[in-house]
């Protein structure tokens, strides 16, 4: 669980694999995730393309979330990184390189668990460099019309995620007759 009082970046205190298979593109797939440098962030390596690219996780490299999160750069994709990154954000690591050798990250039991298991047999070491925190002052809001979606983010002491999800669908449950 993610301590937010925690002051240091963290990262693993040393390499572990898992393979398994890609949801969408059935591609069977081997993950090694690494420790990584204070100030590094989060990101894949796609071992298996010409000159290992690097695709930072990052907002302004997602390319599509239908299905799933892909991430893309210089022409490098990595598919369905939702599971992994919070996993990775909910056990507080902050600096890791994730190594594929594939297009997209296996989806296990299709959870975080099976890498949150993966985290906490490796273990997380404590680096030498504060934690980057960033807050906001006032309320965040944000509506797409076409696909309607709503997003709000409030401020708080504490982090906090509520979701709530309404598929506006005008079939119900059918009830059991008594």
């Amino acid at each position: 669980m993610m301590d937010t009082q925690q002051q240091n970046q963290q990262t693993l205190k040393g390499p572990v694999t898992i393979s398994g298979v890609g949801l969408h593109t059935g591609a069977h797939v081997n993950m090694t995730l690494k420790p990584a440098m204070p100030g590094f962030g989060i990101k894949f390596q796609r071992i298996d393309l010409p000159d290992q690219p690097i695709v930072k996780a990052d907002v302004d490299y997602v390319v599509d979330t239908a299905r799933g999160t892909t991430l893309e750069h210089n022409g490098a994709r990595v598919s369905t990184v939702e599971h992994i990154l919070a996993a990775l954000v909910g056990m507080g690591v902050d600096n890791v390189l994730i190594e594929l050798n594939g297009p997209e990250i296996p989806i296990m039991d299709g959870s975080s668990l099976p890498f949150i298991d993966l985290i906490e047999e490796t273990g997380i070491q404590e680096q030498e460099a504060k934690k980057i925190w960033y807050s906001i002052d006032t309320n965040i809001n944000y509506y797409d019309e076409v696909k309607k979606v709503e997003m709000v983010a409030l401020p708080a002491v504490d982090y906090r995620i509520t979701t709530l999800i309404d598929f506006n669908s005008p079939y119900s449950v059918p009830s059991t007759p008594t």
